[in-house]
């Protein structure tokens, strides 16, 4: 906590926070107040492991959730936050350290798009978030705020651990770049082939309400991007 000013007391204030050396100076009770001491630190986790490397409209649900963490960036940059990032594909997990300033923003946004380049020419498998959530931790200081930028999918039960330990100290945000398709699904059944099979399957909208109420006890908010408005 920081202090605030030092004031002279008022009815309904706390007594228990008087000043002594304010009050035997002036001969009129003085109170200490106080603020939270929190910087304003944003870290950004942007997901380009397979499962997220597909679209059906105009962009790839990985270009949506690159061009909504850095939109979050830039505005976090307006206001004179300090930033980092870490970026996750099939190849493993690489970071941008905590900084501030246009400079810093412009190294995240050049680490986004090649790391993006290198996950469209990568191979098919699909690490966990657990490394780069415990990676979040080391880089981002209690107090400070995390974005997730991931799929309905990308956060596995085996992820939840290093999740909960994340946000007991830090404000941690679920954001998620839903495809068309997947708020908005035809009325039709569609055909679907693995090898010889084919059957019909009939696709339902994204239960976003479900998704956010298993992050609810990991204290985890979620926010559902429909469209990349903007």
């Amino acid at each position: 906590m920081d202090l605030r000013e030092i004031r002279a007391f008022a009815e309904g204030d706390d007594a228990r926070r008087l000043d002594p050396s304010a009050t035997a100076r002036t001969g009129i009770p003085h109170i200490r107040t106080f603020h939270e001491d929190r910087d304003d630190t944003l870290l950004l986790i942007v997901d380009f492991r397979p499962p997220m490397l597909w679209g059906t409209g105009a962009s790839l649900r990985s270009v949506r959730a690159a061009r909504l963490a850095a939109r979050r960036g830039w505005q976090a940059v307006l206001r004179g936050a300090s930033l980092a990032a870490i970026s996750v594909n099939a190849e493993g997990v690489a970071a941008v350290p905590l900084a501030g300033g246009v400079p810093q923003m412009v190294r995240i946004s050049h680490m986004l798009a090649s790391r993006h380049d290198q996950a469209l020419g990568g191979g098919g498998g699909a690490p966990s978030l657990e490394e780069a959530l415990v990676r979040a931790a080391r880089l981002c200081p209690p107090g400070g705020d995390v974005l997730i930028a991931t799929g309905p999918e990308g956060l596995a039960p085996e992820d939840e651990p290093a999740l909960a330990r994340l946000a007991r100290r830090r404000q941690v945000r679920v954001l998620l770049p839903l495809d068309t398709i997947e708020t908005a699904p035809p009325e039709g059944a569609l055909p679907i082939q693995a090898g010889a099979l084919t059957c019909l399957a009939q696709l339902r909208p994204f239960d976003r309400a479900a998704l956010a109420q298993r992050l609810r006890p990991l204290n985890v908010s979620l926010e559902v991007v429909d469209h990349d408005a903007g």
